[in-house]
């Protein structure tokens, strides 16, 4: 919880990273909420107050799930307007003039997205969440230890730059 409000002030790209990653854990638990207390909250929150605080915010995560109905699969449509949100930010910032160095980041990036999209076959996301699927795939691999080829290491990095500069300059708006 206090993770989530820190990365989301900091950098929205690992808050919405970090967000799936906890739709993904809250179903490894089965969305039951005993079984989150034992291993999410009991170890991790030292008082009272921040038990029943954090206790109140996993309760309404899985609530949302449930009524969204992505128990399964899927995310919580918080986290697809902010994908929304994030699209529309990338799309205005390609259409300015004065964003160069982002203009030329995307570009750059390009290759990479258009790879992927083919490789995934779904051709109605948009370029942002093609890049968020690919750095939440990538994660997941190095939590599996798993082999990563040279060319998806280059293509995450490129990605990860794109996604950087996009979350500074959401950040600026907030700010503004």
């Amino acid at each position: 919880m206090w993770i989530a409000r820190q990365k989301k002030q900091e950098n929205i790209a690992e808050y919405l990273l970090y967000m799936w990653q906890l739709e993904d854990i809250l179903r490894s638990y089965e969305l039951d909420i005993d079984k989150v207390g034992q291993v999410l909250i009991e170890p991790l929150y030292h008082t009272e107050e921040e038990r029943r605080e954090a206790r109140d915010w996993y309760e309404e995560l899985i609530l949302m799930m449930k009524l969204e109905g992505v128990q399964k699969e899927g995310h919580l449509q918080i986290n697809k307007n902010l994908i929304l949100d994030l699209t529309d930010l990338h799309l205005r910032l390609l259409r300015d003039p004065k964003e160069s160095a982002y203009i030329g980041l995307y570009y750059n990036t390009l290759p990479h997205i258009v790879a992927l999209r083919a490789k995934s076959g779904d051709k109605d996301i948009s370029e942002i969440e093609t890049c968020f699927i690919a750095l939440y795939g990538y994660l997941l691999l190095k939590l599996q230890k798993r082999e990563i080829s040279g060319e998806t290491e280059a293509a995450v990095a490129q990605i990860t730059g794109l996604l950087r500069l996009l979350s500074i300059r959401y950040r600026a708006l907030d700010e503004d």
